[in-house]
């Protein structure tokens, strides 16, 4: 069976024009359904309910986790600190249901892909921090926000060896897109750095016990169509979800004998 994965969209609380205006509104991009639709999984995108409950059962009912970008930024409270910049924050309907999600899927041994904002949610989750604004807080650091378009490469990581990024793409460096004014600062507890731009800018965090737990700063989802290595990131995803023992097995039939 085809691994299910659950996939975060972005919230609009009603404040983001271009997102729906007043009315709350879900909104995600296409590319990230299509990554795990075309390379084998079923993207099932998962309402950001409140009760706590409610999300272990939704919980049970995926194979993976994917959690996506986000042009918002999240509050900076959120790791312990004020905001120091003017950038708009994640509804803390999203934010608190992502920081929850990452922290059950440690426990629960969940794969799970994070993108982008997607892993600094998981930085944050796991007791890390962030930088609010690299351009200002970083010297000589690279331009994040690349002028081509994302489905090109814009610079190098070199990947630390032995890690789980490099046991993917069997490469000690790679190139990538970039779209982001914000990264770790600080490695959450339990995770470590395994990929670097060349700036000293962390570009992926993973945790190193548990079987799929992968943060990229960088968008695989809009070069795995023309780059392998960043079409083996999601073929790794979706083969480490397709070994998580099934918790939504098929019902067996009225009458039939177990």
């Amino acid at each position: 069976m085809k691994p299910v994965i659950g996939v975060t969209p972005d919230f609009n609380a009603g404040d983001r024009q271009e997102w729906g205006g007043k009315e709350p509104t879900y909104f995600l991009r296409a590319r990230y359904v299509r990554a795990i639709e075309e390379l084998g999984g079923v993207p099932v995108i998962l309402p950001l309910v409140a009760d706590r409950a409610s999300r272990r059962r939704l919980l049970q009912g995926i194979d993976g986790l994917l959690l996506t970008g986000s042009g918002p930024d999240l509050n900076p409270t959120l790791y312990g600190e004020r905001q120091r910049y003017t950038f708009p924050v994640v509804a803390e309907r999203r934010s608190d249901f992502e920081l929850n999600l990452v922290r059950q899927a440690i426990r629960d041994s969940i794969p799970t892909l994070a993108i982008c904002g997607g892993m600094q949610t998981m930085n944050v989750a796991c007791g890390g921090s962030l930088y609010q604004d690299i351009s200002t807080q970083v010297s000589d650091a690279l331009q994040h926000r690349q002028s081509p378009p994302a489905t090109q490469v814009s610079h190098s990581v070199s990947i630390t060896a032995g890690s789980l990024l490099n046991r993917i793409v069997q490469r000690s460096r790679m190139q990538v897109n970039s779209s982001h004014h914000q990264s770790v600062k600080a490695v959450g507890r339990a995770l470590v750095a395994s990929a670097t731009a060349p700036d000293g800018i962390v570009e992926a965090i993973e945790h190193p016990t548990h079987r799929f737990f992968l943060g990229l700063q960088w968008h695989p989802e809009f070069l795995f169509e023309r780059h392998l290595l960043h079409r083996r990131l999601f073929q790794a995803f979706l083969r480490a979800a397709s070994r998580r023992p099934s918790l939504h097995a098929p019902p067996a039939i009225l009458g039939e004998k177990s």
